[in-house]
Order: structure tokens, then sequence, then C-alpha cells
């Protein structure tokens, strides 16, 4: 049964699933509301504005790139759900420090000096705590599930972690100018996220007992290096890598973009971010329906042309919507959705993330299947490491395309543009896929 529902009613994958799914939903409930009050109720700047949501991605992105290497290896040389048990709880201190620095911004107390370095403490404690939850989440599926069941197991992480960012980004759109609330819930989530951890099975080492490295740098540097030996894994780390370089640019640009293009309020710009989940996660079930449960990237170079002709699509009813609304006061969901364009605004986003989703989610099994079981932890690491990089580079190249001056709507453009790159590195990886089969 390739649709695979069979696998949420079974203890060796529903625990994993909802922790996940709480871990999404809260990183993101946290990560929007911060990005969403500041944008609209601190600032009053585009170019601010954008700088803000560029540093924040950074702030979130960087311990990905620092602690990854570490992350992988305690993976595959510990217990993973213990581990996870751990990060869960650490959560939920870092979830206070979260609170507190939102409802010190709520108040309007030192809000540049303590509450605004308060939320990126948090923020950058959160990449952390998803550093070494990120490798877990994709390599225990081997040990879990069967060998026909890890291609549909990753689509419903997939599905279910989009999903959870939808509901997240709804709540967020809301509760933007009811901080005190959101500081609450984020808390409350985040205990949750925990009860849920300790009910994950066992997943013990598989391996021999190996010495970690805890240098951040050689460790990452002698990761990345022992995987790219592994042509299948190397080209689908790379095209993963530039799809999220793409991903973060665009959504470091939606906040604003919303804001000084579309002329919409928080709860609109976070009805765009649910439609793009959304599509992500049909994406994420459709690829799979199409695969029939094999680990391929057969659909990957066509998806993510796609997806490019659908940014291309993006700009101009960006363009055709500026140009037609003549008050540019910032409009509710009601007001929005009033415009005939507004569903070509939804259907254009939409469609971007299923073909992005079709592109990306087969590579992440790529991950786990093409290696031995023992290294599957760390071939996520590896990765995360160079995702992280890229994203880094992608928000620095957001960002710099604000400092100089490119209007938002024409960086989409650029965005479209790079996903012929992708489409590239994607028939690599489907080229030494068939190489590899011919040899086997």
């Amino acid at each position: 049964m390739f649709t695979s529902v069979h696998l949420l009613k079974q203890r060796r994958f529903l625990p994993l699933f909802v922790t996940q799914l709480l871990n999404a939903f809260n990183d993101n409930l946290y990560k929007t509301t911060m990005v969403l009050f500041v944008i609209y109720l601190v600032y009053n700047s585009p170019d601010t504005e954008t700088i803000f949501s560029g540093v924040a991605s950074f702030v979130f992105i960087l311990p990905f790139f620092l602690f990854s290497a570490i992350a992988g290896q305690l993976a595959d040389l510990t217990d993973k759900a213990k581990i996870i048990r751990t990060v869960k709880a650490a959560e939920i201190g870092i979830m206070c420090v979260g609170a507190f620095g939102l409802y010190l911004a709520w108040q309007g107390i030192a809000v540049d000096v303590i509450a605004i370095p308060l939320l990126m403490l948090a923020l950058f404690a959160m990449g952390v705590h998803s550093t070494f939850f990120g490798p877990i989440k994709y390599a225990i599926l081997p040990q879990h599930l069967q060998k026909e069941e890890v291609l549909a197991g990753t689509g419903l992480v997939e599905a279910g972690t989009y999903l959870a960012i939808m509901g997240g980004t709804i709540i967020a759109g809301f509760l933007a100018e009811l901080v005190e609330v959101a500081a609450i819930a984020i808390i409350a989530v985040a205990v949750i996220g925990y009860v849920t951890s300790r009910q994950v099975p066992a997943a013990p080492p598989m391996g021999e007992p190996e010495k970690v490295d805890f240098n951040p740098f050689t460790s990452s540097w002698n990761l990345v290096r022992d995987v790219s030996h592994n042509r299948e894994v190397f080209y689908a780390i790379l095209a993963i890598s530039f799809f999220w370089t793409i991903g973060s640019v665009l959504f470091i640009q939606f906040p604003p973009l919303a804001k000084n293009v579309l002329y919409a309020d928080p709860a609109v710009a976070s009805l765009f971010l649910v439609f793009f989940s959304i599509g992500v996660a049909i994406g994420s079930v459709a690829v799979n329906l199409l695969l029939k449960g094999t680990v391929s990237s057969r659909y990957s170079p066509v998806s993510v042309l796609v997806m490019g002709a659908m940014v291309v699509v993006f700009y101009f009813v960006c363009r055709a919507w500026n140009a037609m609304v003549v008050d540019t006061a910032l409009m509710d969901i009601a007001t929005f959705l009033s415009y005939p364009l507004a569903w070509a605004v939804l259907g254009s986003l939409l469609s971007i993330a299923i073909f992005g989703g079709m592109f990306v989610v087969p590579l992440y099994a790529f991950l786990t299947t093409k290696v031995a079981t023992n290294k599957a932890s760390r071939a996520v690491a590896a990765n995360n490491i160079v995702n992280s990089g890229a994203m880094v580079v992608g928000a620095l190249f957001a960002m710099g395309l604000s400092a100089i001056g490119i209007p938002l709507a024409e960086q989409l453009l650029l965005s479209a543009g790079m996903c012929l790159i992708s489409a590239w590195l994607g028939t690599l990886l489907l080229r030494a896929e068939r190489e590899a089969a011919v040899v086997a």
C-alpha cells in the first residue's frame, strides 16, 4: 500500500511522526510570529525588513553548518530515541527564553537592546535543537521500517512537516499582534513534544563504537569528504542544497514582498506560506504515488524546471497585482480574496511548492537508502552541512540584492533562473543512478 497511511497506525512510526510534526509546528510558530511581529510592528522600511528576515534565517541556519557533523556522529553511535528525548527536553527551556523575548517586545521593554537579542538567541538555540534532531528523523526510518516502506515514510515525514509548518504559520499570522498568547503556546507545544518523544521506540547504534570528533570544522570536512565518494548520495546532496538555496531566497522574500508589493497584512502573509506548505505536502505524496515506493530521481529534473516556470508566472502575477491595486493600505484576508487575481497569486505559489516537493522528496530517500544503515545519520548530517552553507549563501544573496536596490518582484526572476542549475544537478543524479543500476 504505497500511500502508506497504515504506517500512521504503527508505534514504530507514529510517535516519531507526531514528534517531528510538533517540532516543525513549534519552529514555525515561534519563527514566523517573531519575524512578522518585527516586520509589521517594529520596522517600517522594505530594505530593513528584508535584511532582518535574512539575518533571522542566517541565525537559524548557522548551527546546521557548525554542528551537523557532530549530530550525525552522535546519532549513528547512540540510541536515536534517547537523543530525540534529550533535544525535546531542551526545547522547553529554549522556548521559555523565546517567550520572554516575545513578552518584552510586546510590552515595548528594551526592544532593541534585550528583546530582539533574546529572540535571536532562542532562534539560534532552536537551530541547534533542530540540527541534532534533523539527522534522526530520516536515519531512524530504515531501522523501524521495511525497505519498501522507506520512501513512503520519508514522504509522510515531509508531508507532515509541511502540514505542521502550515499550521504553525497560520496561527503565527493571527498571533503576530497577540504575542502574549504565542509566548504561552510555544512553551505548551514544547512540553507536548517531549511527551510524545517518550513513545519513540529504541533505535540503538548499528555499527561498532567509534570516537566522536567534536571539532565542528574537521568533523564537517571529514564527513562531507567521506560521503562524496558515493556519487548518488553526493549528487543528491548537491541537488538538495541548491534547491534550498532557492528556497531560502524565496522564504526571505515572502514577508517583505507580501507587505510591500502585494499590500498584505500578517494574516495574508501567513496565508501565502500556508499555500506553499500545502503544495510541498501534495508534491511529497504525489511523487511517492508516481514512483510506487521506488527510490529514484526520475521525475526530479522536469519537476524543478516546472517549478522555475511557476516562479516566473508568480513574478508576472505580482507585477500585475502591484499595477492593479490603487489603495496601498494593508489588506486582511477577506479584502485580499475579494480581488480575482488573488487566486492567481495563491495558485502560482501552490504550483511552485508542489513541483518543488516532487523534486526534493525522493532525493532525501537517497541519503538513507544508498549508504550503510550504520552511516545513515552521517549522510543526512553531511547533507545538512552542505544545505546550511547553501542556505546561508542564499540568505546573503537575498540581502545583497536588496542592499543594491533590486526590487523584490525582480528578485523572483533570479530565483527562477537558479532552477535551471537544480535541473542540471538532478540530471547528473539521474545519470549516476542509472549507471549504478547497470553495475548492480
